[in-house]
């Protein structure tokens, strides 16, 4: 591994695989560290898309929310706390991991989310893993539970392939599509991704700007 993918795999602020918390999340999710990358990335990413609950309502956005122990402790979050958390696992055993930011239009959202955000065009988190050689890109976001509440298929991952959104639900109905591609990030740009949210999605933040609103439930919302 050259020195450039090794510094991948060191902790960050955000991505604090040090921690006990996020070490306790992957004894759970990975029997054998030893194991192969591909299979160690693959394990750790259905623990992420499906042991931590996808929720937008009452997330934490301060800079200790956004922290992968604390959403290892919390066990649920969005986009932007699943993408940090699967970072961090992955590069807590030595797989080098990314953060990607862009913009989807969601067109599945539900009426109440798409008033809070402004229409439906989402600020997105996603992570890229270097395996085998290449950069795959991973998106552990939807769990089980809502992508049956919103007739979608779940969003599976190889370590091969690219898993980026769900393009069409389950009756061909357009559901996501990439509008927006802002790279990159080697830990959580927390003032990029801060300002992305009172820029784009103001309406969706609580009254101290440090969290979203509160008082609904995306599974709850579901029109299927």
């Amino acid at each position: 591994m050259t020195d450039d993918l090794a510094r991948l795999t060191a902790p960050t602020e955000f991505l604090d695989h040090e921690s006990a918390a996020v070490q306790e999340f992957i004894d759970a999710a990975v029997p054998d560290r030893g194991a192969d990358q591909r299979e160690l990335a693959i394990s750790l990413y259905y623990a992420v898309r499906d042991d931590v609950f996808y929720e937008v309502y009452g997330a934490d956005l301060s800079r200790d929310g956004f922290k992968a122990s604390s959403v290892a402790t919390r066990k649920q979050g969005f986009c932007l706390h699943k993408s940090v958390l699967y970072a961090a696992c992955c590069r807590a055993v030595g797989i080098p991991a990314r953060l990607h930011y862009g913009e989807v239009r969601n067109h599945l959202a539900s009426d109440r989310l798409r008033e809070h955000i402004g229409g439906d065009v989402f600020f997105h988190g996603l992570t890229s893993v270097h395996l085998d050689g290449k950069w795959v890109k991973a998106t552990p976001v939807f769990n089980g539970l809502l992508c049956r509440l919103y007739g979608l298929k779940p969003l599976e991952f190889d370590g091969v392939h690219d898993s980026l959104h769900h393009p069409f639900d389950e009756d061909g109905r357009r559901s996501m599509e990439f509008l927006v591609d802002h790279g990159g990030f080697d830990d959580l740009p927390y003032e990029f991704v801060m300002d992305q949210m009172r820029t784009n999605h103001p309406d969706f933040l609580d009254a101290e700007g440090t969290g979203t609103v509160r008082g609904g439930s995306l599974a709850a919302e579901a029109t299927r």
